[in-house]
């Protein structure tokens, strides 16, 4: 069984940075599409950022250049560095994956931007 634990999260002010950890168990990283998404009070969750087993990567556009992704075969981990915050980045972010056709969720870390 494949599960999600994400880490790092809490409150900067507005320009200053974060890194968001998810370590992933259950399953070799190596094998695996990761994403990254949040989700603001009274918003919908919204994609941020994912990596694919091949390195592919992807972002939301309104965080390029701000926000890297990056993935720690060796350590079965994902990274999501996270520079020049805004307000707006405010919310719950949390790690996804699909193993045998069904998504895999991590239970989410809070980072907070104050202005």
């Amino acid at each position: 069984q494949v599960q999600l634990v994400e880490s790092g999260g809490g409150l900067v002010q507005a320009g200053g940075s974060l890194r968001i950890s998810c370590a992933v168990s259950g399953r070799a990283l190596r094998t695996l599409a990761m994403g990254w998404f949040r989700q603001a009070p009274g918003k919908e969750r919204e994609f941020v950022a994912s990596i694919d087993w091949n390195g592919y990567i992807s972002y939301k556009d309104s965080v390029k250049g701000r926000f890297t992704i990056s993935r720690d075969n060796t350590k079965n981990t994902v990274h999501l560095q996270m520079n020049s915050l805004k307000p707006e980045d405010t919310g719950v972010y949390c790690c996804n994956t699909r193993v045998d056709g069904y998504s895999v969720w991590g239970q989410g870390t809070q980072v907070t931007v104050s202005s």
